[in-house]
């Protein structure tokens, strides 16, 4: 994976430490779904991660579906890399979608040499920042407060605004009764059908959960954009994976 592996190893080794354990403190004051939610996600006593290491593989639609084997990891400070390889027209592509000291980046290329896609801008910084905030369900960490503040829903659902370099999400996740997130769903920056970079409600259905160590997170997962519905159309889905490990730290 060149360059983004490189990358992906120097975030994972400079990761901010979180201090302290979890318990039942941090949970006062928050809303029933919530409480359920991270009861449910994090062990009693549980050292607080600072980020985290996922493996996995899936489908990510480009121009078709497409197979991908990726690495990710996701800091509590923000900061995320996701690399990957996949398969195109049957020639390999691998690169990064990433976001590092609050500037987002795209960086793909064809048997690692030709680029096929390279960016970075302040649309793809904001979208990035979106990302990787909505993608704290990984990291259940950092959707404690003082990093998150959560708003009551309906009893069945919760919202955490949480920020980042300037930009704030309000990231919602739908919990059922024994505290498994069964949706997620946030406003994100991004130009999905090619009118112009605005927000649009994205996200997705969380199908399982797994635990690793002394965490429990989404396992396996289909996110794309809901273009205002509360459902995810089919032509707003583009990426499905399964996490096959997660380490935390």
């Amino acid at each position: 994976m060149g360059n983004g592996h490189r990358l992906l190893e120097r975030l994972w080794r400079t990761a901010p430490r979180m201090a302290g354990r979890f318990s039942e403190t941090d949970l006062q004051g928050l809303p029933p779904a919530a409480v359920r939610y991270l009861r449910a996600a994090i062990a009693p006593g549980a050292p607080l991660a600072g980020a985290v290491r996922l493996t996995m593989h899936g489908e990510i639609r480009l121009r078709g579906w497409c197979r991908f084997r990726a690495e990710q990891v996701i800091r509590a400070d923000g900061a995320m890399i996701w690399a990957a390889r996949v398969r195109m027209g049957g020639l390999p592509v691998a690169g990064s979608d990433r976001l590092i000291d609050g500037r987002g980046a795209l960086d793909w290329r064809i048997l690692g040499l030709i680029p096929v896609m390279r960016r970075s801008d302040p649309d793809i910084t904001r979208s990035s920042i979106g990302r990787a905030l909505g993608e704290r369900v990984w990291l259940p960490s950092a959707l404690l407060p003082p990093g998150a503040q959560w708003h009551d829903g309906d009893g069945e659902r919760a919202t955490a605004t949480l920020g980042a370099w300037g930009e704030t999400v309000n990231l919602t996740v739908d919990v059922d009764e024994a505290g498994a997130p069964t949706a997620l769903s946030f406003p994100r920056w991004g130009d999905p059908d090619g009118r112009g970079f605005r927000y649009e409600r994205f996200g997705g259905r969380i199908e399982a959960l797994a635990r690793f160590g002394q965490y429990r997170i989404p396992a396996k997962l289909s996110v794309g954009w809901l273009h205002g519905g509360d459902g995810m159309e089919a032509e707003g889905e583009f990426f499905r994976c399964v996490i096959d490990t997660a380490d935390f730290r």
